[in-house]
């Protein structure tokens, strides 16, 4: 299924995120970047993303979110 993303408003800059896909003991599975407006962004691509598994976004070294697994 391809998603379709509204179209990008030129004057706000997108910020680089990381979404890491958890496996059960913690330990990184997958990592995504992520271009995004902003934190609320990033955590909507990311909960996409998290195919039943809980994911951690970080910008830089600033935690942003924390998704459970289902």
């Amino acid at each position: 299924m391809i998603e379709k993303l509204p179209p990008l408003d030129k004057s706000t800059p997108l910020h680089v995120y990381r979404a890491y896909q958890l496996k059960d003991n913690g330990h990184f599975l997958k990592v995504f970047e992520l271009f995004c407006r902003d934190d609320q962004d990033a955590i909507e691509q990311a909960r996409r993303l998290a195919d039943g598994r809980a994911v951690e976004i970080w910008e830089l070294h600033r935690k942003v979110a924390f998704i459970p697994a289902p």
